[in-house]
């Protein structure tokens, strides 16, 4: 289901999301409006051929605070683009694109891929994803609850 676009849906300043694609069935995210552009972490990135198609292969430790568990996932280049961090830092990032689903509405976005292991977060959420579809609660958490199970079964 895709947001209505007469009605906002809230969420709060953290949510939990699903990323099919990748076989993440949760991963807990920052909601940030100050960043233009998703972030997903990555902790090692390696560019391949696939055909004449530029892809990649990316490991995640989805879980906050644990580096033990690893999922190894794999997609297309969309772009590599020169992102500034909360920092002012900046740096030339590969972008992908994949679905993300937030409690019911599945959602196509773009990603920045990025070594998040001393972050407090896996992903940031950034405005462009949120497609003027969402209001943002900051003092509330987690108001999409978890990722419905049936969507996120029939979008693997």
């Amino acid at each position: 289901m895709n947001p209505d676009e007469n009605a906002l849906s809230a969420l709060g300043w953290r949510e939990w999301l699903a990323l099919p694609e990748f076989n993440i069935r949760r991963i807990k995210a920052k909601v940030d409006t100050g960043a233009r552009t998703s972030a997903l972490h990555a902790f090692f990135i390696d560019p391949y051929l696939k055909g004449s198609q530029h892809w990649l292969v990316f490991g995640i430790h989805p879980n906050q605070h644990d580096r033990d568990t690893i999922i190894e996932c794999h997609a297309p280049v969309k772009d590599r683009r020169l992102v500034s961090d909360s920092g002012g830092h900046k740096s030339r990032r590969y972008v992908i694109e994949t679905r993300i689903l937030i409690g019911h509405f599945l959602l196509t976005t773009e990603m920045t891929l990025t070594n998040r292991d001393s972050m407090k977060f896996r992903m940031l959420l950034g405005r462009t994803a949120l497609q003027n579809n969402f209001v943002i609660n900051p003092q509330a958490s987690f108001l999409q609850g978890k990722p419905d199970k049936t969507l996120y079964q029939n979008n693997l």
